[in-house]
């Protein structure tokens, strides 16, 4: 009798346990892309570049898996990018803004311009702060006053000295870019190694999103600050959008992904479900079918399945371009999606890569479930080859 009773003490105890593990999230792989090792931009608002060399390492790996260490120069990009900046924002008299952020067409631009260097040619970062990894605390805000003053200066001629200077202080912090190098035995020009070695083509990326302010199945500029060079996405309705994104990494495809993690449902901190990411349904009427639904005006094929919004909200159409037209969506970071995975109840996740060094329980890499793609990316930047040949037929691409 003694014994039966302590074995069901042992499992009356037992129970809050058994309930705590049940409601924390475990994730199975279903399938994941090939990607790099995780990167760190520490101290400096690169996100844009970190996701978009991850994503196009990832399409090297895709053309050739033996290229499996494969390490692109944020420094070289980031460089040449902060060039063309100061330069639209001296030339608009400081309209176009200037800041550590970008977009990750600021890779295909440079890609196609000026070309991509591997990691060690350059320093990583130049040592006069005695950093082992980005830090633009003391580098970027005397720069950023300096390209200000220029652009608003009412000076009624500027000395076109200005770019030498501003050229200086990158290549105080990062080095200088290097027109020539050796990799692997061979000699490169930053060209030839974007046309020679990594065999990558610009014309195969384009930017996709999903917005009702603009015609469905065109190209508009996305309005939003660090798409300074004011370069087109191709408008998709959500569930297309969607579709893109989820047949893409099923058939082999990474994406570079831009989104809003500013809100609460991105848990960075604290929680059990620390690095996932998802929208949280506070509302009982929330959904297909409810009212909410009703005055909401939801469409039919708007809105992303109920299964894969179990305990989340179901987004719309309409609550995506709420969230863009009042602020509540921004454009916030830049990373990668590469995989998708299962949690215990079998709700799908896309898997998402980071940089913000092996941050996190899973090391650098996160969860991010379908409502919260949905709801808060911006836009994607993807291989044309990987959009389903009727959407692309769509775009006329």
């Amino acid at each position: 009798m003694n014994k039966f009773l302590l074995m069901a003490v042992a499992a009356i105890c037992s129970l809050p346990t058994m309930a705590q593990k049940a409601d924390s999230l475990v994730f199975t792989t279903v399938l994941e892309n090939p990607v790099t090792s995780i990167k760190n931009q520490n101290n400096s608002g690169t996100c844009w570049s970190y996701s978009a060399l991850a994503f196009l390492e990832s399409e090297v790996l895709k053309k050739d898996p033996s290229k499996t260490d494969i390490d692109l120069c944020e420094s070289f990009l980031v460089s040449k990018t902060y060039t063309d900046r100061a330069d639209r924002n001296v030339r608009t008299h400081g309209d176009a803004s200037f800041s550590q952020g970008g977009s990750f067409y600021d890779a295909i631009f440079c890609m196609e311009r000026y070309g991509f260097i591997p990691e060690g040619i350059m320093p990583y970062p130049i040592t006069p702060y005695g950093d082992s990894l980005f830090n633009f605390t003391n580098f970027f805000p005397p720069m950023e006053a300096y390209i200000k003053a220029i652009a608003t200066s009412n000076a009624k001629k500027i000395n076109p000295i200005w770019k030498k200077d501003v050229q200086g202080m990158l290549d105080n912090y990062f080095g200088q870019c290097p027109t020539e190098f050796e990799y692997k035995g061979k000699k490169y020009t930053p060209q030839s190694f974007v046309k020679d070695y990594l065999q990558l083509d610009p014309n195969d990326y384009v930017s996709l999103t999903s917005y009702t302010h603009h015609p469905f199945y065109s190209q508009f500029v996305l309005e939003i600050q660090d798409n300074w060079r004011w370069a087109t996405s191709y408008n998709l309705p959500l569930d297309e959008f969607m579709r893109v994104m989820e047949e893409s990494v099923k058939n082999g495809w990474t994406f570079a992904w831009g989104a809003d993690v500013s809100e609460d449902g991105f848990s960075r901190r604290t929680g059990k479900n620390k690095c996932v990411a998802t929208v949280p349904d506070t509302k009982a009427t929330a959904g297909v079918g409810s009212d909410q639904s009703r005055w909401t005006g939801e469409k039919a094929g708007a809105k992303i399945a109920q299964a894969d919004a179990a305990g989340e909200k179901v987004i719309t159409q309409e609550m995506r371009q709420e969230g863009y037209d009042n602020w509540t969506t921004t454009d916030d970071h830049g990373m990668q999606i590469y995989g998708i995975a299962k949690d215990q109840n079998g709700k799908e996740y896309f898997m998402m890569k980071n940089s913000w060094g092996e941050y996190g329980p899973y090391k650098g890499f996160w969860y991010v479930s379908k409502p919260y793609v949905a709801y808060k990316t911006m836009n994607i930047v993807i291989n044309k080859n990987a959009i389903p040949k009727d959407i692309r037929k769509k775009l006329g691409i």
